[in-house]
């Protein structure tokens, strides 16, 4: 399918046919083709859950509010914020670009480079990822506020700064993986209403972590889709400037 026929295709689907079931690898293809979404520093702090054990499943569909859209659902994917592993995934990324650079720049641009990101992942992910119960997102905002009155700055450096940012990146991962599934003819649903304390006890994640969002899967059933697709002007949206 081209992308439009994919964007169109993709809508949120309230009730799957329990008659059609999904291919578990290609189910697992659109999760890898997920990890090709972009995030912020290429930190890639997130990972998610693909459910196929019926019993689990009947738990997540409890903890989603006994909605349709998982009561019927054959597969779920669980898109989760790992915010948590900001060390090693800085460390793993900082040798992997090092390992670029030493391949492919110019010998004398290599210690440049380096330093730069050096600089980067090893010293501006760590003030910006740790954590203080607040108090140092709370410094960083007020330093960065008084920076900010000679020169841009980036301002959204707060800790609740920073678990947006991991959202944004994971909820990138998620949208990637719902064309994906698209693409294969497969339907899903983005569920913001679940529990997210039950969500987390099901798949046995740690408290600290996020829930970005509950994807059911499946392919929708006759009456599956609640109407045509609605959505406002684009005089809405656009604004040329």
């Amino acid at each position: 399918m081209s992308l439009q026929e994919i964007l169109e295709h993709r809508r949120a689907v309230r009730q799957y046919d329990a008659a059609k079931p999904l291919d578990d690898d290609k189910v697992k293809e659109c999760i890898r083709l997920a990890t090709l979404a972009p995030t912020s520093s290429n930190m890639q702090l997130w990972e998610c859950f693909h459910v196929t054990n019926p019993e689990v499943l009947k738990q997540l569909a409890t903890a989603c509010l006994g909605q349709g859209s998982a009561r019927t659902a054959r597969q779920i994917v669980v898109f989760v914020t790992r915010q948590d592993r900001w060390k090693s995934h800085a460390e793993a990324v900082l040798k992997a670009n090092i390992e670029e650079i030493n391949l492919n720049s110019p010998e004398e641009r290599k210690a440049h480079r380096i330093a730069m990101q050096e600089d980067y992942y090893a010293k501006l992910m760590p003030y910006n990822y740790k954590r203080l119960f607040g108090l140092f997102g709370f410094y960083r905002k007020i330093l960065i506020q008084l920076k900010g009155l000679k020169r841009p700055v980036k301002r959204q450096i707060s800790e609740t700064d920073m678990r947006v940012v991991v959202h944004k990146s994971c909820a990138l991962a998620a949208q990637t993986f719902m064309l994906a599934m698209s693409e294969q003819g497969y339907d899903t649903c983005p569920l913001e209403g679940f529990d997210s304390l039950r969500v987390k006890k099901v798949l046995r994640l740690p408290y600290d972590c996020g829930i970005n969002m509950v994807i059911t899967c499946g392919v929708r059933a006759k009456g599956g889709v609640r109407g045509d697709r609605y959505r406002l002007p684009l005089s809405e949206f656009y604004h040329k400037v």
